[in-house]
């Protein structure tokens, strides 16, 4: 989400040319039907062809704050890019005055290259860094006191290094890239270090070190920074704001020069880039913003959905369009993701948006639990060579997961397979470092080891050593990436110990293990141009693909361990939703039961998933039927698994509509109260107010009808049955206190 100096430099100056309105290509995120050919008399027109009613509104929305809520491929950048046309075409807008700002360089040349097929050049499309770096070089002498502007700091790893050493902290490398991490979150959140330890609590965030510690780290990184006459990234966003906030001529040059802001992903905006965008407004409402809450996946970088949430409070008489028409996915896919995305809770579910699928019917997406994990991942890749059999290029299949460890299984098995496969936005699992280093280390120990040694315990030893600890998950989250690539290790050795690949003795069997492991290093070595995209769900956010398959969405991975709020859990839903909107076409889904061969198969599916459709793949008869009857509640509105016992109630989410019948909720409360008075027992020891909320939902005519709320079990309908059907049935709460204590 942050630039380089390198991207920001490379950008094109302001220079204006006008060009032909050419031939628009075609492309999913295009949503109606493309144009050609537009005339030299009307090209405003013609920009205006093949927009759905939606993105027309967006289009030809009146100058003003205008806020676009636009759902997985809907056709965002096109309602946009035509937008910001059609004001230039049509004389309404100087193309050297629009500044649109997006959050990656290839966002950036993608809409300007779409603005240059519309026939519109000498627009500003720049990442809010690139647009800082290119304005802040510019008034430096003004604002630095006659210097140029301080060289950019691209890493911060040594100088945070050195501040650690300065305050008493010794940090090794994933340590300096955690505190490094919670700097950069410091300086956009726009909180000082005196201020951070306090901040930090509040926000609840999972600190690598104490928060005082972290605070002394940030001063002195502040303070070496002075020294060494260097700027950040934030800093380079924060003296913008500076230079504008209190240089008054700075101001009005930069203001006269943008007069109209088009701000994309509006969602992702944290409280440093929101300053930038008010300082560049400076009071002016001429301002259209485009994002969708669900897919806000960056809150722990300090991304908050609330500018967009509240845009409509922050500008009034603002314009809203709903973007919800769904040109991407079959209308299969789109139906799932609905499904996934209607339980959420909390502020982003105000805005939530429905999608509409535009698309020819699909495959129907498949929800599979396996017994194990190398059954999943060898599932996986033999439906990608299916795939890739039936025409399917490899390039436009995605296997994704929740954290980068899971990454080797899916490796192996592609390997295996003979199928190529890139790594996006990670490393592959033999060549991260901590790997590289343990490698070395079980090399060394099977030189020495002692014979009656567990092999797994000689392997845990060594990995000790390194400061991997087993039994504690580490804060910080390239720490915890660390520890989970170990682990992932040590569930591997174990795996090829219960295979029978490996013995068990450390001293027959750690030499055949660095074998093992280095001829599967060897097998997921081959560099490839084009293959099987193995990413993170994180990596994934802006791409798409013909087939994707989202795997091991099992509790504890998604969501994941360490998400303990409710705001936690809901990005992790979010997270998931992203993931399944990725897919154009087909989608896959699936999770394993226990982790290793044989294992005891103790995992429960995701909360977020439709348990119902749940297909056990490769489990016996007796197996399949058993897990069946253990499968989980889910909501009758939405079919997401209910796991809070009050939802469980109720039989949906608290989020999805419901419809009790309040005067008869009232009666069952005087009922229930004059009932356990008469008993000398509290309240809910007759029904819960779930219960009794559930009841004046479901308003039951029958017994059997009654049975089926949870909580009115057999004993309860013989006790209170006739009272309650009675109750609802229209009878006063006072003549049936009779029935129900006889």
């Amino acid at each position: 989400m942050i630039c380089n100096a390198r991207e920001a430099q490379g950008l094109p100056d302001l220079s204006y040319r006008t060009e032909r309105l050419g031939v628009v290509s075609t492309d999913t995120d295009s949503g109606g039907t493309d144009f050609s050919g537009g005339t030299d008399s009307d090209p405003a027109a013609a920009v205006l062809a093949g927009l759905d009613d939606d993105q027309r509104a967006a289009v030809l929305a009146p100058r003003g704050p205008v806020c676009i809520l636009a759902g997985a491929g809907t056709g965002k950048t096109r309602a946009v890019t035509h937008r910001i046309a059609y004001g230039v075409l049509t004389g309404a807008t100087a193309p050297q005055h629009v500044l649109a700002v997006t959050f990656t360089a290839r966002a950036a040349g993608e809409m300007r290259g779409r603005l240059r097929e519309l026939g519109v050049g000498g627009v500003q499309a720049r990442t809010f860094h690139a647009a800082a770096l290119r304005q802040l070089r510019y008034f430096a002498p003004r604002v630095f006191f006659g210097r140029a502007m301080p060289d950019l700091l691209e890493r911060k790893a040594a100088l945070v290094g050195q501040a650690a050493a300065r305050a008493g902290l010794r940090l090794d490398r994933t340590g300096v890239r955690d505190v490094t991490s919670e700097i950069e979150w410091a300086k956009s959140a726009l909180v000082e270090p005196d201020e951070y330890a306090a901040a930090a609590a509040k926000a609840g965030r999972d600190l690598p070190v104490d928060g005082g510690s972290l605070a002394k780290v940030y001063a002195a990184y502040e303070e070496g920074k002075r020294r060494a006459g260097v700027i950040d990234f934030e800093d380079l966003l924060r003296s913008t704001v500076w230079a504008i906030e209190e240089h008054r001529d700075v101001a009005e040059q930069i203001r006269s020069q943008y007069r109209h802001f088009v701000v994309d992903e509006y969602q992702d905006v944290n409280p440093l880039q929101q300053r930038l965008l008010d300082a560049w407004l400076g009071g002016r409402d001429d301002l259209t913003v485009v994002g969708d809450a669900s897919q806000t996946i960056y809150s722990f970088t300090g991304a908050s959905p609330s500018y967009l949430i509240d845009f409509g409070g922050r500008h009034p008489g603002s314009t809203v369009v709903r973007l919800e028409r769904d040109y991407r996915s079959t209308p299969q896919v789109v139906g799932l993701a609905n499904q996934v995305i209607a339980g959420a809770r909390g502020e982003a579910a105000r805005v939530r948006l429905r999608l509409i699928g535009q698309r020819p019917d699909g495959p129907a997406p498949r929800i599979a639990q396996y017994d194990d994990e190398p059954a999943e991942a060898a599932a996986v890749a033999a439906r990608c060579a299916a795939l890739v059999a039936e025409g399917t290029p490899a390039s436009e299949i995605a296997v994704l997961f929740r954290v980068n460890a899971q990454s080797e299984a899916y490796e192996q098995a592609l390997a295996e397979r003979g199928l190529a496969y890139v790594v996006r936005g990670g490393e592959r699992f033999f060549e991260r470092p901590e790997i590289r280093g343990a490698m070395v280390l079980l090399r060394g120990a099977a030189r020495s080891v002692e014979s009656g040694q567990p092999l797994l315990g000689a392997v845990t030893d060594v990995l000790t050593s390194t400061g991997y600890d087993p039994g504690s998950r580490p804060a910080g989250g390239a720490a915890r990436e660390r520890w989970e690539a170990l682990a992932a290790l040590v569930r591997l050795t174990e795996d090829t110990v219960i295979s029978g690949l490996v013995p068990a003795d450390a001293a027959e069997g750690l030499p055949v293990l660095v074998e093992e492991l280095a001829a599967r290093a060897a097998a997921q070595h081959a560099p490839t141009v084009e293959g099987v995209t193995l990413a993170s769900l994180h990596a994934a956010k802006g791409l798409e693909w013909d087939a994707v398959f989202l795997v091991g969405l099992a509790e504890g991975t998604m969501p994941i361990i360490h998400a303990k709020t409710a705001e936690q859990l809901e990005e992790e839903r979010r997270l998931l939703y992203v993931g399944v909107t990725r897919a154009r076409e087909h989608l896959w889904l699936s999770w394993a039961a226990s982790r290793a061969p044989g294992g005891r198969g103790g995992r429960r599916p995701s909360r977020f998933l439709p348990v119902g459709e749940t297909e056990v793949a490769g489990a016996t008869p007796r197996a399949r039927s058993k897990r069946k009857d253990r499968g989980l509640p889910v909501c009758r509105a939405c079919g997401v698994a209910l796991f809070d016992t009050v939802q469980r109630k109720l039989r949906r989410c608290s989020a999805c509509p419901a419809d009790p019948d309040e005067e008869l909720f009232e009666r069952l409360r005087t009922w229930r109260l004059a009932v356990s008075s008469g008993a000398g027992v509290p309240a809910y020891v007759v029904f819960t107010d779930a219960t009794l909320t559930a009841i004046a939902e479901d308003r039951p005519t029958t017994v059997d009808g009654l049975g089926q709320i949870p909580g009115v079990g057999p004993r309860k309908i013989a006790q209170y049955g006739d009272a309650v059907l009675a109750l609802v049935g229209g009878a006063d709460p006072e003549t049936v206190v009779g029935v129900a204590e006889a």
